[in-house]
């Protein structure tokens, strides 16, 4: 790996607080936003990232209000995803003090959304979250992987390698790849899913869902992750941040 590798603690805003839950049910509070982000940067976060799990648009100006206060108390790259519809919402996060928008569900239904933002802020603003998940309910995909949305309710049919691939090529600085079967459930990341997407795709890749013990960390960058990105497990104190770039640098990966 010619990059240090990131850690990346991730926020699921929902009404202006941190929740977290498993495969995205069970919801349980962990915070304030601001105060958790603030936290993190100090103690050694590479990035942080907010995702909106409600993302509708009565919910809107609480997210913008939670980036303009993260973003003047934390000196580390900001991402900010959730309910990413058109080029417009990406000027506004990066107004609000976003470095970083992440686009899912909209490019799945409109994939020139990818270009058009790459085009008009360019490839490093834009990260293409890929919700996926093992084909179930006689789904078959070439790769074994389907994109999902609502959270890993629903299927679409669509590749998630393919899908990835194709992200970054019309334009997708990053691609944040989440496990949806794994998500919350701390049983470590979906390792056969991270090396087929780092096959097909020369962009950074962070991987998403199922962190639970350092090791976890550590197997995700050896599959090919370029950032590993968790939540519970930093929120409830399970793990902390260095602990995890400790274990990643005995195992002889560079951490920043």
């Amino acid at each position: 790996m010619g990059v240090a590798v990131r850690l990346i603690p991730c926020l699921d805003v929902d009404a202006g607080r941190v929740v977290k839950g498993v495969n995205f049910e069970n919801l349980r509070d962990a915070g304030d936003p601001v105060e958790l982000a603030a936290a993190y940067g100090a103690a050694g976060a590479d990035e942080v990232t907010f995702l909106d799990v409600t993302a509708s648009s009565g919910n809107r100006e609480t997210t913008y209000d939670v980036v303009r206060r993260t973003a003047e108390q934390v000196f580390v790259p900001l991402t900010v995803g959730g309910g990413v519809r058109s080029p417009e919402d990406v000027d506004t996060l990066l107004r609000a003090g976003a470095d970083k928008v992440g686009v899912n569900t909209a490019a799945i239904a409109r994939p020139e959304l990818i270009s058009d933002i790459a085009r008009r802020f360019g490839n490093q603003v834009l990260v293409l979250s890929v919700d996926a998940r093992r084909c179930q309910d006689g789904t078959v995909t070439p790769s074994g992987f389907e994109v999902t949305t609502h959270g890993g309710r629903q299927g679409t049919g669509i590749d998630a390698v393919e899908w990835a691939r194709r992200g970054a090529e019309l334009g997708a600085g990053e691609i944040l790849l989440n496990s949806m079967d794994a998500d919350g459930t701390t049983d470590g990341f979906d390792l056969d899913m991270i090396a087929a997407v780092r096959k097909v795709v020369d962009v950074p890749l962070i991987a998403s869902g199922g962190a639970g013990t350092v090791e976890h960390f550590v197997e995700a960058a050896q599959a090919g992750a370029d950032a590993v990105l968790a939540a519970s497990v930093f929120h409830f104190g399970t793990l902390s941040l260095q602990e995890v770039k400790d274990a990643m640098r005995a195992a002889g990966i560079e951490v920043r």
